[in-house]
């Protein structure tokens, strides 16, 4: 509940107490709202819950408690009851002492919360490509739910499980022993993340020509002869049956996998490619990060975790939470709880996500005793983690009614979908550049920067640039799959986040222009419907920040944060600032100005988004 609405939450709990003769302390706290705008007043009370104790209609209570509230407080300059609903209207002269209360609060921006030890998990990369689109939704999620959450008062610790081995490593590291020819990062003046990705990209080139060469062999043809369905297309049958091919047929799937082994046998010439592969995409992300401006507490690799996962796994097999099938496989019986039969470990031993999963959660809770984990990852894994957190409790561990996994739609562009293994996704890297580009592009149009160092002029170029990208990008509900316009995300007037950065640039142009100006000059009694509007948007912010945190919504915040910059705007062209009518006109409107700068500074900081000085 907001400060503003606390306080008549307070006065409403105790008028009620007292007309209905309890203790103060007893019974629920009144629900206060925003007058919707199709009636008079400011804030609301709901008296339904009420009814029965006062043994009336709901229009007799709310009449009751209205009375008492005008006899007892000072604040409230008139009320009406519509049905079950108490609007009430505050005094003029009071929003002043409101907003001033506001400002001078070191708390306003703050919201109490429980104080919980909670591991946030994203981004989660593999090393065989760099990061993409998709990867900035998930990274840009998992920073602003770390930020939020902190901002209501938990422990956050920031932490990624980086997939350093697997099939897919092993495709990027077959590819390059194969094709490579000692090429490096530095020899062929690549990013070291992107440089690797090539050679998975490479692996996919060569395997479908193989697959292809394959399918027009006299094995390929009876293959299909005798599996295809009636009538069946050879294409869409060799579609389907890609990854039996791989496992079964294929000479590159077969190199893939024998390194795979070899790897988790130890063999040091295997693992001395993977370091060094490995190597190469650690400095090619941290630049990435460091451009998001991201960072973590704690980064987990999955060749530490998969060892700790198969612990977990025998321990499973000897409490009777798994069982082994007659290839030696391992797997978990979820069917009872509609669920299907999970593979926890394949038959030659080696381990699967699920393994590593297994394995982090342990090492994670080891490390941090956590109360809660979140699990930042895309909606296409939804089961896994139904899987993941079911045989958590089958297992017994003491944090596996606090797993929750953040699960978020796709990213598509205007183009279409991406695919990684097909070289047709859009790099981060790729991606911040252009937006950036497109920044300074429309900055140096409107020429309003020229006057400015150029390095500072970068600065603002990749503020503006970047706030666009994440902006835009947790404006969407989670939940929500969703398409990214760079173009879209830039426009000055729509909801993006350079409109919001504009504004706040706006407010620091009029308080530096006023930076001689007395603030105090007296109450100030009759502001505007606007003004009123934008104290109820500042008080506001803790229930916002609530809602955001407690949902791990950033979409919470970014929306709030875009009304507010809109109400700023318009309040700013319907009203005179440092020429107001009156001394205490312009004191309050500095006052208020400064007070949405700070709040919607403050709104974007939670979302990684700095705010740059000029525009």
């Amino acid at each position: 509940m907001s400060r503003i609405s606390e306080h008549i939450a307070t006065a409403s709990h105790e008028a009620i107490a007292q007309l209905l003769d309890l203790p103060i302390n007893e019974g629920s706290r009144p629900v206060i709202s925003e007058t919707k705008k199709d009636f008079e007043g400011d804030y609301t009370l709901v008296v339904f819950p009420y009814v029965r104790l006062f043994k009336s209609k709901p229009e007799d209570a709310a009449e009751k408690i209205g009375e008492k509230l005008s006899s007892s407080v000072s604040w409230l300059s008139s009320f009406n009851v519509v049905k079950g609903f108490l609007n009430l209207k505050l005094n003029d002269r009071d929003w002043h002492t409101w907003l001033r209360d506001q400002s001078d609060s070191e708390t306003y921006l703050t919201a109490d919360g429980e104080g919980k030890t909670v591991t946030v998990e994203f981004s989660s990369p593999n090393t065989n490509k760099p990061l993409h689109l998709g990867h900035i939704r998930n990274i840009l999620l998992g920073w602003s739910a770390s930020r939020l959450l902190e901002a209501t008062g938990h422990e956050v610790v920031k932490t990624q499980i980086v997939n350093d081995r697997g099939i897919a490593i092993c495709k990027s590291m077959l590819a390059w022993v194969k094709f490579g020819e000692g090429e490096t990062p530095s020899t062929s003046d690549s990013k070291g993340d992107h440089f690797v990705g090539e050679y998975y990209v490479k692996f996919e080139k060569e395997f479908q020509k193989e697959y292809k060469e394959w399918q027009a062999s006299d094995r390929g043809k009876a293959v299909y002869k005798s599996l295809a369905n009636e009538n069946e297309e050879s294409n869409a049958f060799f579609t389907r049956y890609k990854n039996i091919y791989f496992n079964e047929h294929s000479s590159l799937g077969q190199a893939a996998r024998d390194m795979l082994q070899r790897w988790e046998r130890g063999d040091q010439t295997t693992r001395e490619i993977w370091e060094r592969m490995n190597g190469w995409v650690y400095e090619g992300f941290d630049a990435t990060y460091d451009r998001l401006g991201v960072e973590f507490d704690k980064i987990y690799y999955e060749s530490d975790t998969y060892v700790k996962g198969k612990e977990i796994v025998e321990e499973g097999l000897q409490k009777g939470v798994f069982y082994t099938e007659e290839d030696g496989s391992v797997w978990a019986d979820l069917t009872d709880a509609n669920m299907d039969k999970k593979i926890v470990l394949r038959s030659d031993g080696t381990a699967l996500y699920i393994t590593q999963d297994l394995g982090t959660a342990e090492m994670r809770f080891e490390d941090y005793k956590m109360d809660k984990a979140v699990y930042v990852v895309a909606d296409e894994q939804d089961y896994h983690f139904q899987v993941l957190f079911e045989l958590m409790k089958r297992l017994g561990r003491p944090f596996a009614d606090d797993l929750h996994h953040l699960s978020y739609g796709m990213v598509d562009l205007p183009t279409g979908k991406m695919k990684s293994r097909e070289g047709t996704v859009v790099d981060a890297d790729d991606l911040m550049e252009e937006v950036v580009s497109e920044a300074k592009k429309g900055a140096t149009e409107r020429g309003e920067l020229a006057d400015l160092d150029s390095k500072v002029q970068e600065e603002i170029f990749e503020a503006i640039g970047l706030g666009a990208l994440k902006y835009f990008i947790l404006k969407v509900n989670p939940r929500k799959r969703m398409t990214y316009d760079p173009q879209e995300s830039l426009d000055m007037q729509g909801q993006t986040g350079p409109y919001i950065q504009n504004a706040y640039v706006r407010i620091q142009s009029v308080l530096r222009k006023s930076q001689d100006t007395q603030s105090d000059h007296g109450i100030y009694e009759s502001p505007s419907d606007f003004e009123k509007g934008l104290i109820k948007s500042i008080d506001a912010y803790p229930d916002v920040l609530r809602e955001a945190s407690g949902n791990l919504d950033p979409s919470a915040m970014a929306n709030y944060l875009y009304s507010m910059a809109k109400q700023y705007h318009r309040f700013y062209h319907e009203h005179r600032i440092l020429t107001a009518e009156t001394e205490e006109a312009k004191a309050f409107r500095l006052l208020l100005s400064k007070t949405v700068g700070e709040t919607l500074k403050n709104g974007m900081n939670l979302l990684g988004i700095s705010m740059p000085v000029k525009m």
